[in-house]
């Protein structure tokens, strides 16, 4: 259940949140065979959060169906002897694998299919289609792409004869009106707010991408189309210390409407020196005036690297996670966003905003 209920992205409050805190129970203490075999394979150590089982286990189990079939991730799922868990794990990684690469290839080309046209860089929506792309993982590019421009997104591709895609929203647009605005084109589609699915005939489908962008250039407010942080509080880093770390952690299981506390910490500084890990996340340690040192880890923020030097004071907005390593157990700050020079940010890009008092 507790997988279900990560992997979906439901809300995690009232009974789900029940189901998820005893579900992460189960994983930590006594998994089933085929979860077990699961986590092994992932390679990771220590205790699992939602985050976990929505970025080490959920990929694996819904790469089965991406790339061949579901039927895999429920036979794993049900396994009782553990020789056909390991086997049926081992597949699903490989998978997984393949998926990978498909995603990466597929989000490559769509960058540059965007970052060569200047039309589609000026416009408030993105449309991109190619007839080769894999089905299983636009859903995926659609939302790598929205992380790149912010912006409502959608990736096509062909699939029986016709044109079909996912589409991804940000915070605040209702991305099922605006399908509704373009709806005479489409041949069928469904989803929600923030995330939907649709099908057209090849035919329709420039016309579609100029209506989309008519709908979303006329009901968009500027505001949405500028990612927003939400800021908790103001935090210094000499506050957080043990104590306040399992007080905090009390809260948990984090999820949708449950999210885990997000703090900002003015002039801080890096020690050391900071250094790219997988090619666009920063790994460094930061300290604050009065403030032990602390380690943080700040995904797809690699832009930020030469910036980020010894005396060079800056702000940051992050959560605070345990980091296991070699059974080492140590506070770690999970960054979420950089600024320097705030009265000069530029008016595209991050904005850090306070949260209204309840």
């Amino acid at each position: 259940m507790v997988i279900s209920i990560s992997c979906d992205i439901v809300h995690i409050t009232g009974e789900n949140r029940v189901l998820a805190h005893f579900g992460l129970q189960k994983i930590n203490t006594d998994p089933c065979i085929g979860v077990k075999a699961l986590m092994e394979i992932a390679g990771k150590t220590g205790t699992y959060t939602i985050s976990d089982v929505v970025f080490s286990l959920g990929p694996r189990i819904n790469a089965a169906g991406r790339i061949d079939d579901a039927k895999h991730a429920v036979e794993l799922l049900i396994a009782t002897d553990k020789e056909v868990a390991k086997e049926k794990s081992a597949m699903i990684n490989v998978r997984n694998t393949e998926r990978k690469g498909h995603d990466l290839t597929i989000t490559d080309e769509a960058l540059g299919m965007i970052e060569n046209d200047e039309v589609l860089i000026a416009r408030k929506s993105t449309v991109v289609f190619n007839e080769d792309w894999h089905k299983g993982v636009i859903g995926i590019v659609a939302s790598r792409l929205t992380e790149k421009y912010y912006r409502p997104t959608i990736v096509l591709t062909r699939s029986n004869g016709h044109v079909a895609g996912s589409a991804r929203s940000v915070l605040g647009y209702d991305l099922y009106e605006a399908l509704c605005g373009c709806k005479d084109l489409l041949i069928q589609f469904g989803g929600h707010k923030y995330a939907a699915g649709l099908t057209m005939a090849p035919e329709n489908l420039e016309a579609f991408i100029e209506r989309f962008e008519e709908v979303v250039s006329s009901t968009i407010k500027p505001e949405q189309l500028i990612q927003q942080i939400q800021i908790d509080a103001e935090l210094r880093l000499s506050q957080i210390e043990p104590k306040f770390f399992r007080i905090l952690s009390q809260f948990a299981p984090f999820g949708p409407e449950n999210m885990a506390p997000v703090f900002i910490s003015k002039n801080v500084y890096v020690s050391g020196n900071a250094g790219l890990v997988g090619g666009s996340h920063i790994k460094m340690s930061v300290m604050q005036e009065g403030s032990a040192v602390f380690d943080c880890i700040a995904f797809n923020h690699g832009q930020y690297l030469e910036q980020l030097r010894p005396g060079v004071p800056f702000e940051m907005c992050y959560s605070i996670e345990e980091n296991v390593w070699r059974e080492r157990r140590t506070i770690q700050l999970n960054v979420k966003g950089i600024r320097f020079n705030p009265s000069k940010s530029p008016p595209k890009g991050e904005t850090f905003k306070l949260k209204p008092s309840p």
